[in-house]
């Protein structure tokens, strides 16, 4: 049995049994927090561990906190060496998925009073290997920019994407892919959409209730370019995808996970689209580090570094 990962948790290392927040706190009752998603990737061949992207991830965070009103009591370089702290304090060897997570321990839905702080690593399979998810529409709206705006990552969020979620595999699929207020597609559970469709990659904006991913960018800015494809970024309607060719998630979580089917209707021949495989192969490639390509995206654990 694999050995449990210890949490920081506002400066220190503890045990999960130890990492506790007050019931009546505003964070459990309320689910008043913010988080962010951030993936490190073991290098065999460097012996080392690299983040990815954790300046993007802090600035989202930071976004995040913002709306919410919180009090910041860290810097990022405070919460870089507090990621660095947690892998090696962990003995990192490996992948893991940790979430960063700010949140107000005192009670209310108006307090101000300072913002904790959590770290909490996890070893974490891919969602899946070789293989695909069968999606369906989800009758769940995803929520709005005046409602409760999925460009903020907060935990409250996550409740719309669970009902989508429970009504998905209670329908015999393994994920829902949101359509917004306006009909047209947004994203799936905690993960951004693509699709592919008479050769072109293609992505709703940000304008359509959607979480500014990282990921995301990552592909639209890099790595789609990187292997001589263009990526454009346009309102999709709900039958586009019964007629794609190829569709998937991407996100720090999902990474890039296939979509072989949408309402039972097979995209492409029903397996991994070799579009999909491409961009699949070169993501992980960069943020594992094979491809040395943009060193500044990647941050290692144990060598030492300025930030």
């Amino acid at each position: 049995m694999a050995q449990e990962l210890k949490i920081w948790m506002n400066g220190r290392l503890v045990s999960p049994a130890d990492a506790v927040l007050p019931v009546n706190s505003a964070a459990v009752f309320y689910a008043t927090n913010v988080f962010e998603g951030l993936r490190a990737y073991w290098n065999e061949a460097d012996g080392e561990v690299y983040c990815f992207r954790l300046g993007e991830h802090f600035a989202r965070l930071r976004e995040s906190m913002k709306m919410m009103r919180f009090t910041v009591p860290y810097t990022d370089m405070d919460l870089y060496e507090a990621v660095r702290d947690v892998l090696r304090g962990n003995e990192i060897h490996e992948d893991v998925h940790m979430h960063l997570v700010a949140y107000v321990a005192a009670p209310g839905l108006d307090s101000t009073s300072p913002t904790g702080l959590y770290i909490n690593p996890r070893r974490r399979a891919r969602i899946t290997e070789g293989s695909g998810l069968k999606c369906c529409i989800t009758s769940w709206q995803r929520t709005s920019d005046n409602a409760i705006p999925i460009r903020l990552k907060c935990g409250a969020n996550y409740q719309n994407g669970r009902l989508a979620t429970l009504q998905a595999k209670a329908d015999g699929y393994d994920a829902p892919i949101f359509l917004n207020q306006q009909g047209t597609v947004a994203e799936g559970s905690g993960a951004t959409f693509f699709m592919v469709r008479r050769g072109q990659l293609i992505t709703p904006p940000i304008t359509s209730d959607i979480l500014e991913s990282i990921t995301r960018t990552t592909l639209i800015d890099a790595v789609a370019p990187a292997l001589g494809m263009e990526v454009v970024e346009r309102d999709i309607a709900r039958t586009e995808l019964y007629v794609a060719d190829e569709a998937f998630f991407c996100g720090s979580g999902y990474e890039i996970t296939p979509i072989l089917s949408v309402d039972r209707f097979p995209l492409g021949d029903g397996g991994v689209g070799p579009i999909t495989q491409r961009l699949l192969t070169a993501y992980m490639n960069v943020v594992r580090g094979t491809d040395r390509r943009f060193p500044e995206w990647r941050m290692p654990v144990y060598k030492p570094v300025t930030v």
